[in-house]
């Protein structure tokens, strides 16, 4: 705030999304008599007292108590900002991992459908990381002067999680530099230069968003409104309008909202709602719990 230059009369709450440090839904943990996890670190109490102002924080405990994986939670807000009737839409989220919102042209709840689908920056990030000292590869321009391998692209692709059903949740407790260092080794291909390895990392990422999507609208036309990191990535992107031709690819900010901020403006929405608004009625879709999410912590 201070850097903003923004004084507390201007802040009605403050909503924290938190930073999550461990993400364990049932069909990763595999202990069938607990139910999906997820924790999170960033208190509302410290935020609410430290600020003077009304905070909310931890918003992931309600939708696993009400039966969900504690993710995605961008469906709350894509639907309330971003349908719109007779364009079928896809708000597809580039960040660590990829997941998107399916928001039908009749505005159906009950054919709303959310997921995540594997890794999107985060493996292409953890790599750069260790072996580039490079935070990301900017544009993607050293995975361009790489070539896919297959074989790598086939470890890749051999972890359970790719085989059982949409909609599901994942995070870097699977998808990580040990994921990769055993991909290489299983397929033989330790040997092989950063390029290469990048290209297929990157590869990977639109194969397998690629796949969330066909099983969520088949060969649909769909608008798709990009955010996060790999929103960036020339080579990602172009690898997905290559996979996805019936798609219609755009920005969120042809929406109105940043697509390096759209998480911020979701967690936004999300505490509005608590505070002011009322659940939203996904109708049949259990998978999608109707609450509203976000621990209330108050300055005093």
């Amino acid at each position: 705030m201070a850097k903003n230059k923004i004084s507390r009369k201007e802040v009605d709450a403050i909503a924290s999304h938190g930073q999550t440090v461990m993400h364990a839904p049932k069909h990763q943990h595999e202990y069938s008599e607990f139910p999906n996890a997820s924790f999170q670190i960033g208190d509302g109490d410290h935020i609410a007292v430290k600020t003077g102002i009304i905070t909310l924080s931890d918003f992931r405990q309600k939708h696993l108590a009400a039966g969900g994986e504690g993710a995605p939670l961008a469906v709350y807000g894509d639907y309330l900002l971003c349908s719109k009737n007779g364009e079928d839409r896809l708000m597809l989220n580039l960040g660590g991992i990829g997941n998107f919102t399916y928001l039908p042209s009749d505005g159906d709840t009950a054919k709303i459908f959310v997921t995540d689908t594997g890794p999107c920056n985060t493996l292409m990030d953890t790599w750069t990381k260790k072996h580039l000292n490079l935070s990301f590869d900017g544009n993607g321009t050293i995975a361009s002067h790489g070539r896919v391998n297959i074989p790598l692209m086939a470890a890749l692709k051999a972890h359970h999680f790719f085989k059982i059903d949409f909609p599901k949740t994942t995070g870097p407790e699977i998808f990580n530099i040990d994921y990769i260092y055993r991909a290489l080794q299983s397929s033989g291909q330790q040997n092989i230069g950063n390029e290469d390895i990048l290209a297929t990392l990157n590869r990977f990422s639109a194969e397998t968003i690629s796949s969330g999507i066909h099983h969520a609208v088949g060969y649909k036309t769909c608008f798709v409104y990009m955010s996060g990191g790999g929103l960036h990535n020339i080579v990602l992107v172009d690898a997905l309008k290559q996979l996805l031709p019936f798609c219609h690819f755009a920005s969120s900010e042809m929406l109105g909202i940043p697509g390096d901020a759209k998480e911020a403006v979701l967690f936004a929405v999300l505490a509005n709602e608590t505070l002011a608004g009322n659940p939203i009625e996904f109708n049949a879709n259990q998978r999608i719990p109707s609450i509203c999410m976000g621990k209330i912590s108050l300055p005093s």
